[in-house]
């Protein structure tokens, strides 16, 4: 791998401006494997040459990112140019969740003992648990999975949705494992 590669790879992936001397270090044993024995300043040019050829390709209107020096190290940044762009595209992304630590607890119990009733998880947490589980099957971050017989009415049974219940292992109250999420249609809780 050429020089100018790794470098072009290192400042990509640096979250602040890198320094010079934080990439001479870097990359320090490569240049004197693949060159002829040099001496600290001499590599130190080697990659400095190497960052003004990378700066010079990247200013090329075919490029949408340039290379800048910001606060004595480098940085790859958008072109002024495509900011409008750029901002735009920022604004369609969709924001993180922001849940309540009351949110957040519900959905760990949620998790934790699928499926389970809205009534459980209010005995569970000790405060009625129906505003939470309201803004968490808005979210889709739950999903009703059926329905339980409890006394004279039925019930919910709530599961944790999509990607949260995917990534953990469902099981009944028995301890037996189900296969894919469709199966707790099939499972009568008494």
């Amino acid at each position: 791998m050429s020089l100018k590669a790794k470098l072009e790879a290192i400042i990509y992936a640096a979250e602040t401006p890198i320094t010079l001397d934080h990439m001479v270090q870097l990359v320090n044993d490569s240049v004197a494997n693949e060159t002829a024995p040099a001496d600290d300043a001499g590599i130190k040019l080697q990659v400095r040459d190497a960052i003004e050829g990378l700066i010079a390709d990247y200013s090329s209107p075919d490029h949408g990112v340039e290379i800048r020096q910001i606060a004595g190290g480098y940085r790859m940044s958008t072109k002024p140019e495509h900011h409008d762009v750029v901002r735009a595209f920022s604004k369609s992304l969709k924001p993180p969740i922001r849940l309540s630590l009351q949110a957040l607890e519900t959905l760990a119990v949620i998790a934790y003992k699928q499926p389970v009733t809205v009534p459980e998880i209010s005995d569970i947490r000790g405060v009625d648990a129906a505003g939470v589980i309201g803004t968490l099957l808005e979210r889709k971050l739950i999903t009703t999975a059926g329905r339980k017989a409890r006394g004279a009415r039925a019930v919910d049974l709530l599961i944790a949705a999509s990607a949260l219940a995917n990534s953990l292992p469902l099981y009944t109250r028995d301890g037996d494992d189900f296969q894919a999420l469709e199966d707790l249609v099939e499972i009568r809780v008494v």
